[in-house]
């Protein structure tokens, strides 16, 4: 079991496969590193180097009891780093892991060791209905999350869950048994670092930080998802920041990790290997 201790005595998990130039992965709220497993088996079988940690508060990491803003879980991902001492890396944030991505890029990067970030589902740029952001979600939405979660943890991650891959009445994209392992995966989390994190990935605003990203940056969402919608998140993105790609998933769910998983898989690759054909950011 491989760990590290950050500088606030926090011992951090993550698994560290295969050899060639790094792809470290940023799980999504309220999951941990293992929801990667279909990109981490497969792309390591390219030839890829696959780096994927569990966030403090998630799966098998620490779980103190605050230090849940991204402040702090940015400087977690940068004490990663440079604890592998890692260079040439194309960091992968999906959804609230887009944050760490944006938080690393814009106050940490100054070693250079990241070239490249794909922003998944991301959160980025900013979440929450605010007064110079009015088409954001609502922050009603939010406390009621934070609510249900206090009342009823497993209802809420069910429910969750079955948006998060878009299972409809009369369709699903994914087994019982997936949505089960999943439910599973989340509970597995600290119920304090699960509540603090609605507060982080809702209403922290990255606007700001993304035209000072100086890295080709891949932006893919799914124009279905309706956990992050791609309107307030994934365009914005994509329009923030200078050079970005955009790559819209026709029908695409949030995690479009699992369902998208052939599609999100080459597309990772290509970008990480340098296939990708790279817009040229605006003067």
């Amino acid at each position: 079991m491989s760990t590290f201790q950050t500088t606030d005595g926090q011992n951090i998990y993550y698994e560290d496969w295969g050899r060639g130039q790094p792809i470290v992965f940023i799980h999504g709220w309220p999951l941990s590193g293992a929801m990667w497993e279909y990109q981490m088996v497969e792309l390591t079988g390219r030839g890829h180097r696959c780096i994927a940690y569990d966030r403090r508060g998630f799966g098998n990491s620490d779980k103190p009891y605050d230090g849940y803003a991204f402040d702090r879980l940015g400087l977690d991902l940068a004490e990663l780093l440079e604890h592998l001492d890692l260079s040439n890396v194309t960091l992968v944030g999906f959804s609230m892991g887009g944050g760490e991505v944006v938080e690393y890029l814009a106050r940490h990067n100054h070693n250079g060791r990241v070239t490249k970030a794909v922003l998944a589902s991301s959160v980025v740029p900013l979440l929450v209905q605010t007064g110079d952001h009015p088409d954001g979600v609502e922050p009603h939405v939010f406390y009621g999350m934070i609510e249900d979660l206090r009342d009823d943890r497993p209802a809420f991650l069910t429910t969750f869950a079955e948006t998060f891959f878009g299972v409809g009445v009369l369709t699903s994209p994914i087994s019982m048994p997936m949505l089960a392992a999943t439910c599973e995966l989340a509970m597995r989390a600290s119920p304090k670092a699960t509540i603090e994190c609605v507060t982080t990935f809702s209403s922290t605003d990255f606007r700001k930080d993304l035209a000072t990203i100086k890295v080709p940056v891949l932006v893919i969402h799914g124009d279905a998802d309706k956990t992050v919608p791609i309107e307030i998140t994934g365009e914005k993105a994509a329009a923030g920041i200078p050079g970005a790609i955009f790559k819209r998933y026709g029908g695409a769910p949030h995690g479009l990790f699992y369902t998208d998983r052939d599609t999100f898989n080459d597309d990772i690759d290509a970008f990480h290997s340098g296939r990708t054909k790279l817009r040229v950011a605006a003067e």
